[in-house]
């Protein structure tokens, strides 16, 4: 069933998750605020409400901003840095922790009708061999980045609940897309350089979502009643093994698939030589999640398949070569 909600505000609209989002929300009729620390030229052709607003900062404005929302999706926070083996848990816990409740605070105070936060799954753990995530499993992050992310939809769950909004919590694995950055963006580079990879032992399973599948989803949390008051683990409901990965990347971008094989153990070992032990895990690990109850309780699937995701990434990547 569908609320009739029609306006929100998206924190972090700024991030690579935000601007899809605002350009989703906006071509499905939403009216859409964005929260920012300043406009963003991209949007200049598109009609946003630009709202600067800082998190624990000058409630004021927030409860201007908010006056006529219906929905909150708050996707600003600190974000995890894979090359970074360091934890700063004070920075985390600030923005985060606080920041989220500080916002779900604000939400609750202007009547706001339901708020959405993106979590991570990196709360569910860090995965492993025969491990699928689901979404009553007991939460075991590992680091301080998914210890900040439980402790945030703890505080947000107990805001919404005392002051009678509704919540939905969604806990994404690695989001890629067109205009993503960061780790995949280098391995696009390094399958179009044709430079030979070392993973061709890998035999891992990893679960992935498209960021038009993540923005559909987050709609479908924004209007369904059944969507409140849970937490859900959502992915392109296909799960790639690196080497899966790199040839279906290198074959979109003509290239043949360079893979030699090394023992994942070997791999880990030179990674943590060069500081890079959180990359590898990635590429070498399995991390997978279940997402039949979003299919069961909400009659969601992802609408974009992974190979015209992957097209799509891989087009404006060359693009913007």
């Amino acid at each position: 069933m569908r609320e009739a909600f029609k306006s929100v505000l998206i924190t972090g609209a700024s991030g690579f998750i935000g601007k899809n989002l605002v350009e989703f929300l906006l071509s499905r009729n939403w009216k859409v605020i964005a929260a920012v620390r300043r406009e963003l030229a991209a949007f200049a052709r598109f009609p946003v409400q630009f709202e600067q607003l800082t998190l624990l900062k000058e409630p004021e404005r927030w409860q201007s901003a908010l006056r006529c929302v219906d929905c909150v999706v708050h996707l600003a926070g600190r974000v995890h840095k894979m090359e970074r083996e360091g934890e700063d848990t004070e920075a985390f816990n600030e923005v985060n922790v606080l920041g989220g409740s500080f916002v779900a605070r604000q939400a609750v105070a202007a009547g706001v009708k339901r708020f959405i936060m993106l979590s991570s799954i990196k709360v569910n753990g860090e995965g492993g061999p025969s491990i699928v995530y689901r979404t009553d499993d007991v939460p075991k992050p590992g680091d301080a980045y998914g210890r900040s992310k439980l402790a945030a939809e703890i505080a947000i769950r107990e805001v919404c609940e005392r002051g009678g909004v509704q919540y939905v919590i969604l806990r994404p694995p690695l989001v890629y897309g067109p205009g993503v950055g960061a780790n995949f963006r280098r391995l696009m580079r390094l399958v179009e350089l044709g430079i030979p990879l070392p993973f061709g032992s890998i035999n891992n399973r990893r679960s992935l979502i498209g960021i038009r599948n993540l923005t559909d989803f987050i709609e479908t949390s924004m209007v369904h009643s059944g969507a409140a008051g849970k937490t859900w683990l959502i992915s392109d409901g296909e799960d790639l093994s690196t080497p899966e990965l790199v040839s279906r990347l290198a074959k979109l971008m003509c290239r043949r698939p360079l893979l030699f094989p090394c023992p994942p153990s070997l791999l880990r070992l030179a990674a943590g030589c060069l500081d890079r032990r959180f990359d590898m895990e990635r590429l070498t690990g399995s991390l997978q999640l279940d997402i039949d109850p979003a299919a069961a309780y909400l009659n969601w699937r992802p609408p974009v398949s992974v190979d015209t995701g992957l097209a799509q990434t891989v087009a404006t990547y060359k693009l913007g070569r």
